[in-house]
């Protein structure tokens, strides 16, 4: 009989058969984890986008940059997050499908079946990708065929992916998370999205790669945690004019999102996806708190909110 059930049975000999009254734990605190920050520039200090969501033992990835498996191994080492181990990595949601935001697929699909995952990954994002973790398992089927069948120690059940291609709402829910895609502008993709995560205590939202955004005003609402891309307005201007245009087009400058985030009520507005081009993290914080008066971070890697 278990130890806890043995001392409620010795309290209610002690308190002649009343029952004491049992404090219920609450629900696991949900908690975002930065794995990565970065963006296509090969920055050593900053791994491919990759975010995740944390409840409990239970891990809800968004995007897979490069890097995302190692990143997400370092944090359960050195933060003590069992949901990051590589056995538990089972759900990703893509904001869209740029390389850099998914370029560590493969990886997150393969490493953590080879690692012990008995169960498919997930994933949950636009049009393509069912089309595009197809073409990835025939990519790696001789990996896959020796694995399962070449006298390799393996189980035969973790190498697949289940994909789902999604549109906006609801995408998933489960007892620890409600997850809400929301669409984004994203220059000239045809879907991109943000997502929503709201548990019994906290809402988080992440915005993916987006311009300026009502639909990303719309889907805070006053959430405990915004996690949002940011670009530097200043340091843009010492771009060429072609790529001056493709920022404004495809991303948010620090002005922009101070914004955003005052019109959204964002209690915590943590930024990631930092374009700098020389600019540092004060200068573009300069410019995000010149038009919100609210707590704003500057995320690094492995940071947790």
């Amino acid at each position: 009989m278990p130890a806890r059930f043995i001392a409620l049975f010795a309290s209610l000999l002690v308190t002649g058969g009343s029952a004491p009254r049992l404090e219920i734990e609450p629900a696991p605190r949900m908690q975002v984890v930065l794995l990565g920050t970065g963006t296509p520039n090969a920055d050593p200090d900053r791994s491919g986008p990759a975010v995740a969501i944390v409840v409990g033992n239970d891990a809800y990835l968004v995007d897979a940059g490069p890097g995302v498996v190692r990143r997400a191994a370092l944090a359960n080492r050195r933060d003590s997050i069992p949901a990051l181990d590589a056995s538990k990595l089972r759900r990703v949601f893509l904001t869209h499908l740029h390389s850099d935001h998914t370029v560590g697929l493969p990886d997150l699909i393969l490493s953590p079946w080879v690692l012990g995952r008995t169960v498919p990954l997930e994933i949950y994002g636009p049009r393509g990708t069912r089309r595009m973790a197809g073409l990835l398992e025939s990519a790696y089927s001789q990996d896959i065929a020796i694995r399962l069948r070449g006298g390799e120690p393996s189980n035969k059940t973790g190498y697949a992916a289940t994909a789902h291609d999604i549109s906006p709402g609801v995408v998933y829910r489960d007892s620890n998370v409600t997850v809400t895609a929301f669409a984004v502008s994203h220059g000239k993709w045809e879907q991109a999205f943000g997502f929503r995560f709201e548990s019994r205590d906290r809402s988080i939202v992440v915005s993916g790669d987006t311009g300026p955004s009502d639909a990303v005003v719309r889907a805070c609402h006053g959430c405990d945690v915004l996690v949002h891309e940011v670009y530097s307005a200043s340091r843009l201007k010492t771009r060429t004019a072609d790529w001056q245009r493709y920022h404004r087009a495809y991303h948010t400058s620090g002005e922009e999102l101070g914004d955003i985030a005052t019109r959204a009520g964002a209690k915590l507005l943590v930024l990631y996806h930092q374009l700098y081009w020389g600019d540092t993290d004060e200068g573009i914080l300069r410019e995000v708190r010149a038009h919100f008066g609210g707590h704003v971070v500057s995320g690094q890697d492995l940071n947790r909110f």
